[in-house]
């Protein structure tokens, strides 16, 4: 998986500069309501049945993006507006999220 070379914040998305020169786009709500964190895409038992889910139908609209740390060298972690940063997004899951602009 190729990394990430550079990330910009434009206006309400998130522009990422991948290593090979392509990039990809993503809307800061979306992002958001995309987390994979147990919190917004639910905590499951060993038989896949959901436990947790407080975030699952919410409302990101305004949330923005605030921050970001690389995590190793195959996630990011980013921090919006709101208080959340505990999802991981790796690189391929970033790449299957993009927006089409």
């Amino acid at each position: 998986m190729t990394g990430i070379q550079d990330i910009q914040l434009i206006g309400d998305l998130v522009a990422i500069r991948w290593a090979d020169a392509s990039e990809t786009y993503h809307r800061m709500d979306r992002l958001r309501s995309l987390s994979p964190s147990a919190e917004t895409s639910g905590e499951r038992d060993l038989l896949g049945r959901e436990l947790v889910a407080t975030d699952k139908h919410r409302d990101f609209s305004g949330v923005t993006v605030i921050g970001w740390n690389p995590v190793g060298s195959y996630a990011i972690q980013f921090r919006f507006s709101d208080g959340h940063n505990t999802g991981l997004y790796s690189y391929e899951y970033l790449r299957e999220i993009a927006d089409e602009i």
